[in-house]
């Protein structure tokens, strides 16, 4: 599993590590019932300390994208929770539309730019992961 941190960002490190594992799963790098490393060999490999690491994995087990096994550790299994996701996502959608409005983008473009994520989600290159200029 290749992940990177940006020390420079403003960022926290463990939000960028839990959104790098919900984008890997989105894109099947990560697939149902996978392991992920342990929390001492992803901190090692990454170089955060291992709080860090498991920060990341309590919130991702809170959302519903892992479960912890004793024997394997963490591991991949998304939970279908439609409903609380929906409402979750209206509250953000609220915030990322009203900053569009307010820079002057369309309802047009706002769709153009969800549908062309929606599409790089399902015919996505493991090469151009994260290339933002796709989307628009």
């Amino acid at each position: 599993m290749m992940i990177e941190i940006d020390f420079n960002s403003g960022e926290a490190i463990y939000v960028q590590l839990r959104n790098q594992i919900v984008l890997a799963i989105a894109t099947n790098r990560l697939q149902e019932g996978e392991s992920l490393p342990s929390v001492r060999q992803l901190a090692d490999d990454i170089g955060v300390n291992m709080h860090t690491v498991n920060k990341a994995y309590s919130i991702l087990k809170q959302e519903g994208y892992l479960k912890l096994d004793r024997r394997r550790g963490a591991v991949i299994a998304v939970e279908s929770r439609k409903r609380e996701e929906l409402e979750s996502l209206l509250q953000d959608m609220k915030l990322i539309v009203a900053r569009g409005i307010c820079r002057g983008i369309s309802k047009e473009e706002m769709i153009e730019v969800v549908s062309g994520i929606y599409d790089y989600f399902d015919g996505n290159d493991e090469e151009e992961a994260g290339n933002d200029e796709e989307f628009y």
